[in-house]
């Protein structure tokens, strides 16, 4: 085996895909919902398994989840499955663990949700040419345009927030195996109940990830008007 100075550095994917998607309003799971003939988890996952990079993907599922098998009886080649936990990062961490006796501590690990179905090659192209050297690994992003409201439980606005160095995240986000895995797994109760990715996690230790910019297109569908938009951008890339 290769020490971690002879490694050449590897890339893996993990995708928690553990929830339920309330807000969604489907009979079960977001991701299953299909969208171009595919369920939004099948786009999601051929992202990754069709990137010559990407050694493997690792899907983190609902202990009770009854709609995988019948996307996948069985594993196509580089892909696996794990069962997540309570929060996101219960799950990614599962999906760390996963990749335990493949991956070395310095390979990267680019995480993505399993509801951002029109994820691009060549964004996954950009997020690895511009942090496959960097000290810490980054994420994918677009600036905001919209202007910014602040607003109490009554619905009033009670100021305007600047929207100057303000960028909207998406995923994947890459950072390495070793120091995601280590820093996720120590975080506090409380760390664990306010952080929404996984670069919030690094940026918790002290870490400047770097911000990759991303494509319009990337969206998470997170309600049932998404589905419109999400087949649109899957119709453009199949035309291009």
């Amino acid at each position: 085996m290769n020490s971690h100075l002879d490694h050449q550095p590897t890339f893996w994917a993990v995708i928690p895909a553990a929830g339920i998607g309330q807000r969604f309003g489907a009979d079960g799971p977001k991701q299953y919902v299909s969208v171009c003939g595919q369920p939004i988890i099948q786009h999601t996952i051929n992202s990754f398994l069709q990137h010559p990079q990407i050694e493997g993907v690792v899907v983190v599922l609902h202990s009770e989840d009854s709609h995988w098998s019948t996307i996948y009886p069985v594993e196509p080649q580089g892909l696996w499955v794990t069962v997540g936990g309570e929060q996101r990062v219960d799950s990614v961490l599962q999906g760390l663990m996963a990749l335990e006796g493949k991956a070395h501590e310095h390979d990267w690990v680019l995480v993505h949700d399993a509801a951002r179905p029109c994820l691009r090659q060549d964004a996954i192209q950009r997020l690895i040419h511009e942090c496959q050297y960097d000290a810490v690994g980054g994420l994918l992003g677009r600036p905001m345009t919209d202007t910014l409201k602040c607003v109490n439980q009554e619905q009033g606005v009670e100021k305007t927030l600047s929207r100057v160095g303000v960028w909207q995240a998406q995923t994947p986000q890459m950072f390495r195996y070793g120091l995601l895995r280590t820093t996720l797994d120590h975080l506090t109760h409380q760390d664990r109940l306010r952080i929404t990715d996984e670069a919030s996690a690094i940026e918790l230790q002290g870490y400047v990830p770097r911000m990759v910019l991303g494509d319009v297109s990337n969206i998470k569908v997170t309600h049932a008007e998404d589905l419109a938009l999400a087949e649109w951008y899957l119709q453009q890339e199949s035309v291009s």
